[in-house]
């Protein structure tokens, strides 16, 4: 969480609504190269989910680690099942998942 009194910052992450003056709520997870790994942009009335961000900032930590898998919507921690992507998995991520 962080406050952007000079607008700048809300300005280069494309969240400041000129038309309005305020700012939309975004959330962006950025890795200490400085890379944007996640980012999401909801209205100004809109809550956002702690357990849902730490799930991701989680899920990009085990990422980094072992990038040629990817975590499900249900991953919430090292152990849970992963998935492997492929052209073979295209339509059938569920399916996979279900497994």
């Amino acid at each position: 969480m962080g406050s952007d009194p000079t607008g700048k910052l809300s300005e280069m992450f494309g969240v400041y609504d000129e038309g309005t003056g305020l700012v939309l709520r975004g959330t962006f997870i950025i890795n200490p190269e400085g890379k944007i790994l996640n980012a999401e942009v909801n209205y100004y009335n809109l809550g956002r989910s702690i357990e849902e961000l730490l799930r991701k900032v989680k899920a990009n930590i085990y990422l980094g680690e072992h990038g040629d898998e990817a975590c499900p919507v249900k991953w919430k921690e090292e152990g849970d099942k992963t998935l492997k992507p492929s052209a073979e998995m295209v339509g059938k991520v569920y399916e996979a998942y279900t497994k």
